[in-house]
């Protein structure tokens, strides 16, 4: 016997899907978690280090999963696109609902960009819901874990990034009294000795002046901390190589991001020209750019979780990448909800280096959320259901962006 649907949206903009099947055989109480509908998909952002975007799936059970997408324009708005598209499903399908989402919105852009984004962040939502009515950890329905506590790495920041002496300043704070094992400094900062920074040249004065920071900084820690330097797209091949040549003779954990990220040849002649180690990976989307990264054109690969296609895009870029024998250190500038999302993922792959931290001068960050989350530079995994995360909304509500509402 087929069931027959009748969806719904209410004044109050709820959308339901009646399964009246099941209420005409009297089974409308008797109900497991494949008999659980969506009603509802909602976004807030939150002023955070950046407009986080969080989202949350509702159900017809009363169970609830949240989500976050990466920060940006137009999410919120794609993400209400979708909620037709989703209502009346049943949440334990996630990659199907996965595709769906990407066939329904492929007039939008669904392949890459904004789209995958909003995308993603419904995909977590996804999984922390499942994990919910399933009653198991969202690294379970990822194949379990490898390890029980992640590595975080911390970005770094002072007043004069362009000073030595104060990046090694910082770096050995958040050493000694944060309690973290893995650094990133930004290199791409201003310069006197800059004359056009549209050619994306890079003069023998500026590369110097990089070069200091890093034998700085790397002296500083030593064996206590491994240390990156994020370029963020900035420079062109040649300018590219020539500062990777001169950092060779430094302990530097990865040179991020040295090239802009639209021509993978050029990515590729930079990786295969030093030794040192090159990673990127945040502005590509979905597996499939990722595999002609890892292919030869990068050391280390750096997936943005809720902006690369959510958490089984990001399993799924981990495993192509295991295959070449590259390390995942995952780009992360999320709230709690996404950083656990990254941290979740990290623990059930194997090639796992790293989870990036960016919020640690945001002194309310752990707070938006009532577990705690980072200790000591790791986050250690949950076993409770889904992300095991629960929002603190009082906090949530003093912190949102100007004119947004709370969760209904």
């Amino acid at each position: 016997m087929g069931r027959e649907y009748r969806s719904l949206r209410d004044p109050n903009g709820t959308y339901t899907r009646r399964d009246l099947s099941r209420e005409t055989m009297g089974l409308e109480n008797t109900r497991g978690p494949r008999d659980v509908l969506i009603t509802d998909v909602q976004t807030v952002m939150v002023d955070g280090t950046f407009p986080w975007t969080l989202v949350r799936v509702y159900t017809d059970a009363g169970v609830v999963g949240t989500g976050e997408a990466y920060w940006g324009a137009g999410v919120p708005e794609l993400i209400e696109r979708m909620v037709p598209f989703l209502v009346g499903e049943n949440p334990l399908d996630i990659d199907r609902l996965y595709e769906h989402l990407v066939q329904k919105m492929s007039g939008e852009g669904s392949i890459e960009g904004v789209t995958v984004t909003a995308i993603s962040g419904i995909e977590v939502a996804l999984h922390d819901l499942a994990g919910k009515l399933l009653g198991v950890p969202a690294y379970q329905l990822l194949g379990g874990k490898y390890r029980d506590t992640v590595r975080m790495y911390c970005d770094c920041h002072t007043e004069d990034e362009a000073n030595p002496e104060a990046c090694a300043e910082e770096a050995d704070r958040v050493v000694t009294e944060l309690g973290y094992d893995g650094l990133k400094f930004d290199l791409d900062v201003p310069s006197e000795h800059t004359m056009d920074p549209a050619n994306r040249h890079l003069r023998p004065p500026e590369i110097r002046e990089m070069v200091a920071v890093i034998e700085r900084v790397t002296e500083r820690v030593g064996d206590r901390a491994d240390v990156a330097f994020d370029c963020h797209w900035s420079f062109a091949g040649n300018s590219a190589e020539r500062l990777a040549d001169a950092v060779e003779p430094y302990d530097v954990w990865w040179l991020e991001d040295p090239v802009p990220p639209a021509n993978f040849d050029v990515q590729e002649r930079v990786t295969r020209s030093t030794t040192t180690p090159i990673a990127t990976g945040e502005n590509r989307y979905r597996a499939t750019e990722h595999r002609r990264l890892v292919d030869g054109a990068v050391d280390i690969i750096a997936p943005d979780l809720p902006k690369v296609g959510g958490m089984r895009e990001t399993r799924k870029i981990a495993g192509i990448a295991d295959r070449q024998h590259v390390p995942v250190a995952m780009h992360n500038v999320s709230s709690p909800i996404g950083t656990m999302a990254s941290a979740q993922v990290a623990a059930a792959i194997p090639n796992q280096l790293a989870v990036e931290y960016h919020s640690y001068e945001l002194d309310w960050w752990g707070d938006l959320v009532e577990e705690s989350v980072i200790e000591n530079g790791r986050i250690e995994i949950p076993e409770q259901p889904g992300l095991g995360l629960t929002l603190d909304m009082d906090l949530l509500a003093d912190h949102l962006v100007e004119g947004e509402t709370l969760f209904e």
